[in-house]
Formats: structure tokens, C-alpha cells, sequence
């Protein structure tokens, strides 16, 4: 395996710039390593008038009123304020007191306004009638869609529908869009949070407690050291690059970046370490095995806060810089530096996304990225934490509400014990919900995944479903976002029926050739209004800025219109109306296991209209209505009088002003497989401030006989806790030993389509697992010695600045369209004269598993000459064939291109069946 250059701290000063893996000079590399895209976006977006606060400014508009809401592209959850004439949105401005983006907008957020106003929009519900549109009235369109959903479960069950939700929508849509599903009588509900960050909730989760972004990214301004791995924040989150500037040069952090590819970000960073994709785990291990063996760790910290540390050590064993190194390609000098500085910066923070949590072994990735923050003791201060970006504008709050198979809304799981918390919560007898089901064992079984849910319809892997899927509805998710594209295309040949809503039309109305598709028009997220959850636990309501514009109606209205036909509207609305404000105060008052019950519509809203009192680095409000509270209210906010949580897991702070220990969710006691006892809870002495209890215990049982701290609805147990000085859910230890994984410690394997046979062997993957989310999943008999000898190259996906997912708005937007009008395939100068290409040489690129897409050619110094990166928002062309006049007339994308997950390889992780999309293999030829 070939070595990686590292670059070294003052390698980007005057004319030290070193080379990575081929020569570029000064002049070069300073074209790669322009600003940050946050400022790029500003300086093209000519509707952005920037002044010093849009609500002060003198408006050229007469009688035009200033709304202020949130961006509904990237998770960083930017402020927007919009002006608005005569119920038309005429521009829009940058929100400079906003406390997270401070006056900042990507090109995507500053282009916002366009959502709305775009011509490329559906304007009308449209079915396919012989091959062509047809418009159609919402009468007729509802009606059909109904009774033909209704006939499928009446006939083959109701697991015979895919609901796929999204994460483009309010919390309190996303959480209709679960309760939804239970009613219906399925578990087959999925939204995009499976195949981007599943592995990290499943990882973060089993490690502390809950699975979400422990601190803020405004906190990322007391961190002492940045360790970014598989994330290119500069492109995919700009607008927090200010946070993670501000820590490097105000407290001279160092910033490592961890990357396949050298990106935007790592052109920021101190230390670019050039990885060999999908060997995360092996690096992170020899990371932490040089930590241990110079006693580097935080030896008080581990005493008092974690288990399963001794079983850590002796794996961490297996990976020495030397093994380390041969696995990575990485240098074992470098591995030992980039140790030590962690060691010698803290506090540090580490911060991932999709290049880490995208693996076949992704849920082993987040668990050893956290273990690293446990063996350094950075977990619970400010500055540390495990900062997690998260990609769409309500991901963390849609993945909140469990617009997932595998459990009810906050993280309850569907034990019976679940399903009853919620009936009572819905007000509606359980044994009605129960019967609504195929039987028992279906109410209980985790459902179809977005990832695999079309093997539900075409059954190339065997299904362990009683019915295939007849039909699927795409309630605002791109299809082209999942992986092995051409088999979705066969699946949605073969459904009896999909439904789309969406604004757009999106690739997955172009895609099918049957006459068994119905659009409809939805709104865009400034037509309506609700509650987003940002990475960082944040909540904000995102106010309507103008009502529905062509003929398209709210999500909350369609819902409600479909419920109605399907006779359980009584049941569905029983105590609350379609209005998000009922809606919020329902998911509050069954949310109580993440806390999400002190967030009221009024205190989410009086935040929002307050966003200038908090301050930018704790952002706790000074002064103010919201005097004393964090921004956003970030859950746990435990009560209607808690502040909310700024960082989780900090015990310097009592309970009830934010401070939480680690949630004893596994027992106050384990014993190892050695014969070894471990106390699982928190040392002697070991607690809040105001604590009545002298160190670890365990989750409190009901005050309310029969009920416990999760499904008390009065509350009283919460708050009898909280008089104690105590939390809820415990106060135990962190797990370095997470033995309900397969992997108990995580271990390196190899990726199922790996380059290197011999690592193939050292490093093996699991056995096939025959019921992974109804599906049967192959590892070892995918795994082959010799893929690399007819598919040689690594290939790897990610984003660019200017498009978001699927690209459906996005490239329907004409600033963002003329910013990045090609699709293309990043090769390396030196394989790509060895391929005899130049630069816009169209070429083919296909996969081992069927695929192929014809794309052009963008010569780079970012990827080394093994690897090949592609985007992954483009859509429209299929396999060397362009789908334009596929789409309904006048709502064809500005910008159309080959889907990279076209040829995206098999392979799911073990634990949630997130998609392998970083590290697969293809081969490369000249169109």
C-alpha cells in the first residue's frame, strides 16, 4: 500500500506548501484553497443587500413586512429574514444577528428565495397516462391515490406500502408522518437519516446514551485541537467554518482533517491526512494505541466515567503505528504526531460526517471516533464533545421523531411497552392500534430500510416479509440518493403504484416506465411553518414566509386529507387539529425520553423572535425575554422552566441548569465474557452539583405506579428527579465495551469491494446476516479476492457547496445552476494520462455490481491516483441516456446529470444498513 503525505503545522505559510501525492505549485494550490465557500456564496448571489440588520433597514418596498425564518437546505439552520409585499416574497436578506450564522449564507442560502419563486416548480397534481402527464385535479389525484393504497392493504397486507418520510419537513410533520405509519399498521417507514447518519445515532447512542451532537458548533470556539475526519465542513456545512476559523486562530488550534481526498477544508487545516478510504477504525485505534502506551489519556476521567477500558487496551494492542500504517497508507510517524497533538491540545473536539458514518463497518467508526474522545477526556467540557454535522435543514429533528422501521417517535424502539406509551399518548385504545397490524410479530419487526426497501418489490435478495411492496410514497426524498440506483429504477418498473410529494419533481417521477405514477405538488418549507431541530440539538420555528404559491398545498393539509380517506381521521386528529402548534404539544408530551417536552410552540417561537439576546459563544441569553436560556432550548429541556442542555454530558452544571451526567441505558452491571464484573455506573463521587446522590444510579422508575421516567405522562417522575438534583435517565458510565454489537470493541475490516486482497484476508468481513431490515444481506459472500483486477479504482462520493441531496431544488435553482452546470468525476492528473484523458474528456464509469454512468472528466490534485470522487446530488441522465423529456413539461432541472449512485456498490452496515458509498470500486474508459 502506498504511503499518504501528511501535511504539517505551517506547511500552508509563505512558500513551505508541501506536495500531496503529485506536484502543484503555490499558484495551484491557492486556486484549491480559495475562502471558504461561506464568503464564495456571498460574492455571487446578487439578491442578498447586505446591511446592519434587515429589521432596522429602510425598505424599498412599500408596506412589505419583515419575516424571520429559518434556511431549509443544511442542518447549521442559518437565519433568513424575507421580505414580503403584498403576500409575495420580494427579497431577502441576511440574518446578522442570527446567533449560529452571524450574517453568513452559503450560495444555497442565499439563493433561498428561489425555492419559492423557481419556474421549474409543480404547478398542478399530475398522473401518467400512457406515457405522458396529464393534469389532474387534487380531488381526483387524492382520491385515486387513497383507494388505491387502501385496495393494497385490503389485498396483500399492510406492509404491502413503503412509506419514505423526510427530512426536509417540520418536526411536527415528520413526527405525523410516524404516527402515520402506526396507524396504517407497518414499519415500513424510512427517511434519508439511514443512509447519512444511522451508523453515528447506533455508535454515539451505545456508547453515552443518546445519538445526537453532544456540543454546538459555536462552541467549537473553546476548542483547543479540531479533528475532523470524513468531513469537508467548508463545502457541506460552510457556514460553520467560521466557528472552527475563530478556534484556529484566536486559540491557535490545530485543525486535522482526515480525508481520502484533499477538500476545501483540508485546505484549511493544519494537518491533512491523506487516508486510504474506508480504514477509519484502524486509524482511530492506532491513534488511541499511542495514547495508551505513552500515558496520554485521562487516567481520572476513565476512573470515574468509563467501562470496559481494560478490554479497550488489549484490542487497541492490535494496532501499532506500523500495522496501522500498512492498512492506511499513512505514515506510523504521522500516526504517532497527530497523536500526540490531540494529547497536548485540550480540550479538542472531533467532528464527522457522511465520509465516516457511510461504511459497511460505519457504526465501528463512530464507536471508535467516540472511545477517542472517552481515552482523552473530552467529553463533557467545553471545547470537546463529538460534533456531529448533520445534512438536511430537520435531519436531527425528523430522525428525532423516528421517520424510521425500527422504532416510535424518540428513540422508544417497538416493544409493546412502546406502542402502549404512544397509544396513550394518541389517546387511542392499543389493542385498536395492534389489530391495525398484519399480527404481532409485524408490530414488533423493524421494517423495510431506504437503502434496501426495493428489494421489498424486485426480490433479487430474499425478503423476510410475508408481501412484496406494491407500492411507494416519496414524501419529500430524493431517490438518486440511494445507493445501486438501477435496481431502485427496476424496483419502481415493477411497483403497481408511486406517489410523490414534493415541489419538484424530482429524478424518481422520470425514472419509472410504467404508467403507475402520481405527482403531488407539496410546498416548499418558507410556504408553511413548524419547529426545526439543527445539529446541535437547537430548535427554532421556521414562521410561514408567504401562503402556498401555484396550486400546492401544505404537508399538514395533504396528510390530513389522506387521513380522512382513510377512515381514521376521528383517531388520527382526536386531540389535536392540523395546525403545527397541536402538533408540537403532542410530540412534547410523549417525547420525555430525549426531553423534547419542555420545548412549548411559545418558547420555541419567543426565541426565534429574540435570536439577537444570545450570546455567540455559550449562547445563553443576556438579558431578555429568554434571560438565562440557551439557544434553540437544545434537548434534554426537561421542563417547561429547564434552560435546555448547550453540551451534553457536562457535570459541572446542576441538572436542572443543563448539566447531565452519562444515561445509564444498559444496566447497573455487566459481566465479560472473561468472567469479569464491572459496575456500569458513575464512580463514588462522581455527580452534579446539588446531586442527593454521592456518585453513579440508575434510571429512575415511575412516581406513577406501573409507569417509569419514559412513559410517566403526568411527569411527575421527571420532576421529582430533577428536585433531587438528579437526572432521569441515571448517571453511569460511558462504554468503551458495547456488547450488544458485533463487534464488542471495534476492529478494522476490510470493505466488502476492496483493493487489496492481502487486507481481505488479515481483516475479513461478517458472516451474511439472512434478516437485516426484512432483507437478506451479504458480506462474506460479497467479498471477493479479486474484484481489483477488472475494477482497480477506489471510488468515493460526496457534496459540493453549490447542491444539496438528490439536487432536486437545488438544481431547479438558476443562481446555483450556473455556479455548477456539470456533473463530473475527479481523477488524478497522473491516472489520468496513464488513461490517455484530458481535461472534459467524457469517460464511463462503472461498477462491479451493474452500474455505469458516463460522465466528464475533471483532472485533480484532490484525489490520489488510486481514487476517483464523484458528487452526488446530480440526476436526470441514466446510463449514458438523458431522461429530459421524461419530466413534465416546464419542470425539467436547469442543470441534469449522471446519478453517482449509479454505480455506488453494494454494502450495508451491520448494525443499521447504511449504504457503502465512500469506498467502492469501478473501472474508468473513455467514452
Amino acid at each position: 500500500m502506498p504511503s499518504k503525505k501528511l501535511l504539517k503545522k505551517g506547511d500552508f505559510s509563505g512558500s513551505s506548501i508541501k506536495t500531496i501525492n503529485n506536484n502543484f505549485d503555490r499558484r495551484t494550490f491557492l486556486k484549491f484553497s480559495t475562502a471558504t465557500a461561506a464568503l464564495a456564496g456571498l460574492s455571487t448571489m446578487p439578491i442578498v443587500v447586505k446591511k446592519s440588520s434587515a429589521a432596522n433597514a429602510k425598505s424599498p418596498y412599500p408596506k412589505s413586512e419583515i419575516i424571520r425564518t429559518v434556511c431549509t437546505h443544511c442542518a447549521v439552520a442559518c437565519g433568513v429574514y424575507a421580505e414580503v409585499q403584498n403576500g409575495v416574497w420580494v427579497r431577502q436578506e441576511i440574518a446578522q444577528d442570527h446567533p449560529i450564522s452571524r450574517g453568513g449564507h452559503c450560495c444555497k442560502g442565499a439563493s433561498a428565495i428561489d425555492m419559492v419563486k423557481s419556474e421549474k416548480r409543480l404547478k398542478h397534481p399530475l398522473k401518467k397516462v400512457n406515457g405522458k402527464w396529464e393534469k389532474i385535479s387534487w380531488k381526483q389525484v387524492l382520491d385515486e391515490v387513497s383507494e388505491k393504497l387502501m385496495k393494497f392493504r385490503e389485498e396483500n397486507g399492510p406492509d404491502s406500502v413503503m412509506w419514505i418520510g423526510s427530512a426536509k419537513v417540520s418536526n411536527e410533520m415528520a413526527y405525523l408522518q410516524r404516527k402515520l405509519a402506526g396507524f396504517w399498521g407497518t414499519n415500513n417507514i424510512d427517511h434519508q437519516a439511514r443512509i447519512c447518519h444511522s451508523t453515528t445515532v447506533a455508535g454515539v447512542a451505545n456508547t453515552w446514551g443518546y445519538g445526537a451532537m453532544t456540543n454546538s458548533m459555536n462552541d467549537i470556539r473553546n476548542s483547543k485541537c479540531i479533528f475532523m475526519i470524513g468531513s469537508n465542513a467548508a463545502e457541506a456545512h460552510p457556514i460553520s467554518m467560521q466557528h472552527i476559523l475563530y478556534a484556529k486562530e484566536v486559540n491557535n488550534a490545530p485543525i486535522i482533517v482526515v480525508d481520502p481526498r484533499f477538500t476545501k477544508t483540508a485546505a484549511k487545516a493544519t494537518d491533512f491526512v491523506q487516508i486510504r478510504s474506508g480504514t477509519d477504525t484502524a486509524y482511530v485505534m492506532g491513534l488511541i494505541n499511542v495514547i495508551l502506551e505513552n500515558g496520554w489519556e485521562d487516567k481520572d476521567f476513565i476512573r470515574r466515567r468509563v467501562s470496559g477500558f481494560d478490554q479497550l487496551k488489549k484490542e487497541a494492542k492490535n494496532y501499532p503505528p506500523e500495522v496501522v500504517s500498512e492498512v492506511t497508507g499513512v505514515p506510523a510517524e504521522d500516526i504517532k504526531r497527530v497523536a500526540k497533538i490531540l494529547a497536548q491540545n485540550r480540550p479538542g473536539t472531533i467532528i464527522w460526517c457522511m465520509g465516516g458514518t457511510q461504511h459497511s463497518i460505519g457504526s465501528s467508526n463512530t464507536r471508535a471516533y467516540c472511545i477517542l474522545q472517552l481515552v482523552l477526556g473530552n467529553m463533557g467540557v467545553s471545547g470537546g464533545g463529538a460534533n456531529i454535522f448533520r445534512g438536511h435543514d430537520n435531519v436531527q429533528g425528523a430522525t428525532d421523531m423516528c421517520v424510521l422501521s425500527h422504532s416510535l417517535p424518540a428513540y422508544y424502539g417497538l416493544s409493546d411497552g412502546a406502542w402502549k406509551h404512544w397509544s396513550r399518548v394518541w389517546d387511542v385504545d392499543y389493542e385498536w392500534i395492534k389489530s391495525r397490524f398484519h399480527n404481532d410479530e409485524y408490530m414488533g419487526k423493524p421494517g423495510f430500510t431506504l437503502s434496501r426497501w426495493y428489494e421489498g418489490a424486485i426480490q433479487d435478495d430474499e425478503i423476510t416479509q410475508y408481501t412484496p411492496l406494491k407500492a411507494v410514497v416519496f414524501w419529500g426524498c430524493s431517490s438518486n440518493s440511494q445507493s445501486q440506483y438501477h435496481k431502485l429504477k427496476k424496483a419502481l418498473d415493477k411497483l403497481d403504484m408511486v406517489v410523490i410529494i414534493d415541489p419538484f419533481p424530482t429524478m424518481t417521477a422520470v425514472a419509472s416506465d410504467k404508467d403507475n405514477v402520481y405527482l403531488l405538488p407539496t410546498t416548499s418549507q418558507f410556504e408553511t411553518s413548524g419547529s426545526v431541530t439543527s445539529s446541535q440539538r437547537g430548535i427554532q420555528w421556521r414562521y410561514k414566509v408567504v401562503d402556498p404559491v401555484y396550486d400546492s398545498k401544505d404537508d399538514y393539509t395533504i396528510l390530513a386529507e389522506l387521513v380522512d380517506r382513510f377512515g381514521f381521521a376521528d383517531k388520527f386528529y382526536k386531540n389535536i387539529k392540523t395546525v403545527p402548534e397541536d402538533v408540537t404539544r403532542e410530540l412534547n408530551k410523549g417525547s420525555l425520553t430525549i426531553g423534547y417536552n419542555g420545548q412549548t410552540p411559545e418558547r420555541i417561537k419567543k426565541h426565534t423572535d429574540n435570536w439577537h439576546t444570545f450570546d455567540v459563544v455559550t449562547l445563553e441569553a443576556k438579558g431578555g425575554p429568554c434571560d438565562g436560556e440557551y439557544y434553540g432550548l437544545p434537548w434534554p429541556c426537561w421542563t417547561e422552566e429547564h434552560p435546555g442542555t448547550p453540551i451534553l454530558y457536562d457535570m459541572s452544571k446542576p441538572v436542572k441548569k443543563g448539566g447531565l451526567p452519562f444515561r445509564a441505558r444498559f444496566g447497573t452491571e455487566y459481566t465479560y465474557p472473561d468472567g469479569k464484573k464491572e459496575n456500569q455506573l458513575a464512580a463514588p463521587g462522581t455527580t452534579t452539583p446539588g446531586s442527593e446522590a454521592d456518585g453513579g444510579y440508575p434510571e429512575f422508575s415511575g412516581v406513577v405506579e406501573g409507569t417509569n421516567w419514559k412513559t410517566d405522562l403526568s411527569q411527575k417522575t421527571l420532576k421529582y428527579a430533577l428536585d433531587k438534583g438528579m437526572a432521569p435517565f441515571g448517571n453511569a458510565r460511558a462504554r468503551c465495551y458495547v456488547w450488544n454489537f458485533p463487534d464488542p470493541v471495534p476492529i478494522h475490516r476490510e470493505p466488502l469491494h476492496s483493493p487489496s486482497p492481502e487486507m481481505i484476508k488479515k481483516y475479513p468481513t461478517y458472516d451474511d446476516k439472512p434478516d437485516h431490515y426484512r432483507v437478506f444481506t451479504k458480506y462474506k459472500s460479497e467479498q471477493k479476492l479479486d474484484w481489483y483486477k477488472e475494477y482497480p479504482l477506489i471510488l468515493t462520493t460526496g457534496r459540493v457547496v453549490e447542491y444539496m441531496g438528490g439536487g432536486a431544488e437545488t438544481r431547479s435553482n438558476k443562481y446555483l445552476a450556473e455556479l455548477q452546470p456539470t456533473m463530473y468525476a475527479e481523477v488524478n492528473v497522473e491516472t489520468a494520462h496513464n488513461y490517455g484523458l484530458r481535461d472534459e474528456d467524457m469517460i464511463w464509469i462503472e461498477s462491479p455490481n451493474g452500474g455505469k454512468i458516463k460522465v466528464q472528466t475533471k483532472i485533480s490534485a484532490r484525489v490520489d491516483k488510486d481514487t476517483i470522487f464523484m458528487p452526488f446530488h446530480f440526476g436526470g441522465f441514466f446510463m449514458g441516456d438523458s431522461w429530459a423529456g421524461k419530466y413534465p413539461e416546464g419542470t425539467e432541472p436547469y442543470v441534469l446529470g449522471e446519478a453517482a449512485n449509479v454505480v455506488t456498490n453494494y454494502g450495508y452496515d451491520i448494525v443499521t444498513q447504511m449504504q457503502e458509498t465512500k469506498t467502492g470500486l469501478c473501472k474508468m474508459s473513455k467514452a
